[in-house]
C-alpha cells in the first residue's frame, strides 16, 4: 500500500493550493481528480465567465464610443458568440499548464486522475481500480455543483447552467437568468451586453441578496438602464416548450406572468459536492449544506480536512485557497492555525463591480453593533471623472471611537481592485485616519480610500471642537 504525508481529494483551487504547498515542503502528496484539473474555477467559474464578462464589456464601450468624443464606431454590427467563446477557451488554455498534471507531477505530487472513497480514517480506494492508498492526514476539497430548483417542466424544456453555459456557440435572442445572485448578475448583464434580451427572476428582495439593499438598487439600476428586466420577490413555477421556444411561468407580487425566451439559464446557488465520498463510512459529519469543519478546517475526525465549497459557508475560489493554506499550516507544522471568518472579501464581477469585507450596514444592524457609516462618491474622484466612471460609491462601518472597519462595501467598475486597501486596514486593525494621512497617488481610483479617511477625520470635529478651535486659532492671530 502507498502511502503519503497528505492525500487530498480534488483538484480545484482549493485542493491545488494544498497539494502544491505540501510538495514545497517535502511532503509525500497524493492527488486525486476524477474530472478535471483546475476544478469549478478554471473551467466554469472565475476564469472563463471574466474572459467572458471581459469581452461583453468591450462591447458596451464600444457602444458608448460617443460619449468620449469618438463618431462613428458606436454601431457594432451583430456578434457571432463562437468567437467569444473562442477568446474564452483561449484564456482557459493559457492558464490551464498552472493546474496541470504535468506541473503537479513537476513538483513531485503524485496525480490520479480517478475519483476516491474514504475506507477509514487514513485510507481513500480508487474508485476505478479499487487500489487503496493510505494518508497520514486526507484533505477533502471536492467542491459544488449548481442546484437545480424542482420547476415544473424546466428538465424536458432544456436548460443551461454555468457548466454549460461556455459551451454555447450561439447566442440567444433571449435568455430567462432564474437566480438574482453573482453568477445571475454577472452572466446576465453579459449576454445583454452581447445582444441578448434578459429577464432575470430574483427569489429575494432584490438582486444580491447578501448586499445592502442601496447597493443592490445601484447594480439594478444599471442593469434596468441597460436592457435587462427584472422580477424582485418572483419566482420560476413552471416551463412548457412550443414552438421552439421557452414559456417561463413567473410567480411574482402581483401574479403570474409568462416570459417567453430562446434559452433558460439556472443560477439558484450551489451544492456541496459530498456524494460518494464514504463520509459516512469514516463517521464524518456532514449535512445538506456541507461537510462539517472547525476554524482550523478539521472535521470531527482528526485526519481529516476540509476545504472550499464542499465545506459550505463561502463559495470563492480564493476563501478555498486561503482555506487550503491553514490546513497546510495546521498539517505540517505543528500548532492551531484557525480561519478569519471576520475578514472574507468578495467580488461580484458585474458592472459596475460590488466588492464588500466584513459586516454590512445590514448585518450589523441585525446584531445590534455600534457603528458609524462613511461613505464617498466616484463622482467627486479626479481619476472617475476623466474616465467617466463616476457611477457608484464606497461605503465603510466603523468601530465607535476606534475608527477601526467593521466593513466595507464599494460599488465602482473597479470595486474588487480598490477594495485590497480596506481588506488590510480592517485585517490588521488600522483606522480610517491612518488612510486619510497615507499618501496616495493621484490621480488614481485609489484615492477614494483617502477621501474615506478624510470624511471620517473631519466628521469627529464635532461643532463644540470646532468652536473651541477658533477661539484658540483667534488668540494666536493677536
Amino acid at each position: 500500500m502507498k502511502r503519503y504525508n497528505m492525500i487530498v481529494i480534488g483538484a480545484g483551487a482549493g485542493g491545488l493550493t494544498a497539494a502544491a504547498i505540501a510538495a514545497h515542503l517535502g511532503a509525500k502528496v497524493a492527488l486525486l481528480e476524477k474530472h478535471r484539473m483546475g476544478g469549478e474555477c478554471l473551467n466554469y467559474g472565475c476564469v472563463p465567465s471574466k474572459a467572458f464578462l471581459k469581452a461583453a464589456k468591450v462591447m458596451h464601450v464600444i457602444r458608448r464610443a460617443s460619449e468620449y468624443g469618438l463618431t462613428g464606431i458606436d454601431q457594432p454590427p451583430p456578434q457571432d458568440l463562437k468567437n467569444v467563446m473562442g477568446y474564452v477557451r483561449a484564456v482557459q488554455a493559457h492558464i490551464a499548464p498552472h493546474d496541470s498534471v504535468e506541473r503537479f507531477t513537476g513538483l513531485g505530487v503524485e496525480v490520479f486522475l480517478n475519483s476516491g472513497r474514504l475506507r477509514s480514517p487514513h485510507e481513500v480506494e480508487l474508485a476505478e481500480t479499487g487500489e487503496i492508498i493510505w494518508g497520514r492526514h486526507i484533505v477533502v476539497a471536492t467542491g459544488s455543483h449548481p442546484r437545480i430548483p424542482p420547476i415544473a417542466g424546466l428538465a424536458e424544456a432544456g436548460f443551461l447552467t454555468n457548466e454549460t453555459v461556455f459551451d454555447c456557440d450561439t447566442l440567444p435572442g433571449s435568455l430567462v437568468v432564474i437566480g438574482g445572485g453573482p453568477i445571475g448578475a454577472e452572466l446576465g448583464q453579459a449576454f445583454s451586453r452581447l445582444g441578448a434580451t434578459v429577464t432575470i427572476v430574483s427569489g429575494s428582495d432584490h438582486v444580491l441578496p447578501r448586499e445592502d439593499a442601496d447597493v443592490a438598487e445601484a447594480l439594478a439600476r444599471q442593469l434596468r438602464k441597460e436592457g435587462v428586466a427584472i422580477w424582485d420577490r418572483s419566482r420560476a413555477v413552471r416551463v412548457e416548450r412550443q414552438n421552439g421556444k421557452k414559456q417561463v411561468g413567473i410567480r411574482t407580487p402581483e401574479g403570474e406572468r409568462v416570459v417567453v425566451a430562446d434559452e433558460i439559464l439556472v443560477a439558484a446557488g450551489r451544492v456541496p459536492n459530498t456524494d460518494g465520498l464514504g463520509l459516512e463510512r469514516v463517521g464524518v459529519e456532514y449535512n445538506e449544506r456541507g461537510v462539517r469543519i472547525g476554524p482550523t478546517c478539521r472535521t470531527n475526525v482528526p485526519s481529516i480536512w476540509a476545504v472550499g465549497d464542499v465545506a459550505g459557508r463561502h463559495y470563492f475560489s480564493h476563501w478555498s485557497s486561503y482555506q487550503a493554506r491553514v490546513v497546510a499550516r495546521n498539517v505540517l507544522f505543528p500548532g492551531s492555525s484557525r480561519c478569519d471568518y471576520d475578514t472574507v472579501p468578495w467580488t461580484t464581477f458585474t458592472e459596475p463591480e460590488v466588492a464588500r469585507v466584513g459586516h454590512s450596514e445590514t448585518d450589523a444592524r441585525a446584531k445590534n453593533l455600534p457603528f458609524d457609516i462613511v461613505t464617498a462618491s466616484f463622482s467627486d474622484n479626479d481619476r472617475a471623472v476623466c474616465d467617466g466612471e463616476t457611477e457608484g460609491f464606497a461605503k465603510v462601518l466603523t468601530r465607535r471611537r476606534s475608527g477601526r472597519i467593521l466593513g466595507a462595501t464599494i460599488v465602482h467598475a473597479h470595486a474588487g481592485d480598490l477594495l485590497a486597501e480596506l481588506i488590510v486596514a480592517k485585517r490588521h486593525g488600522i483606522s480610517l485616519a491612518k488612510l486619510s494621512s497615507t499618501i496616495h497617488v493621484y490621480p488614481t481610483l485609489s484615492e477614494i480610500n483617502r477621501t474615506l479617511g478624510d470624511i471620517y477625520t473631519l466628521e469627529k470635529i464635532t461643532p463644540s471642537l470646532k468652536k473651541l478651535l477658533t477661539k484658540v486659532f483667534g488668540w494666536l492671530r493677536r
